[in-house]
């Protein structure tokens, strides 16, 4: 069940809803008896699936951007694109960052990035991320 539970909670965070996986993470390894590779894989698998629907987001959010109610002006799109363009699509590597991680992601589908690339790019950031969370917790001598 603890399992589940960072699943989700490591889904939710990477949506552009609030959450705290790595709280979790930690609260897991203060009781003990956790696989540690384990953590790592659910965690980072669920992070990884919630930025997945992201770039899905991302990939339609298009469809509206002629609506009066579309928050974002073309203006505003074009900034965006050359933004993005400018760090390239490596940047999606710091898609674990908070506040500005999530919206990356989305970007990430609006502008297309192949979809393998988004993935493995994503993947290693985050996993990155959550084998850092571990390596505090439990100290980096008894993870290796």
């Amino acid at each position: 069940m603890l399992y589940l539970t960072l699943f989700i909670s490591a889904f939710i965070s990477a949506t552009l809803l609030p959450s705290s996986s790595e709280v979790i993470m930690v609260g897991m390894i203060a009781q003990g008896k956790v696989n540690l590779w384990l953590m790592w894989c659910v965690a980072t698998l669920g992070n990884v699936l919630g930025s997945c629907v992201n770039y899905w987001l991302g990939t339609q959010v298009l469809r509206f951007k002629d609506k009066k109610w579309f928050p974002v002006s073309q203006k505003g799109l074009d900034n965006a694109q050359k933004q993005f363009n400018k760090y390239g699509v490596y940047s999606l590597l710091f898609a674990w960052l908070p506040v500005v991680g999530d919206p990356l992601t989305v970007i990430g589908g609006i502008f297309k990035v192949r979809f393998n690339t988004f993935l493995l790019l994503v993947t290693l950031g985050k996993g990155a991320r959550y084998l850092a969370v571990i390596a505090l917790a439990v100290g980096f001598e008894k993870l290796f």
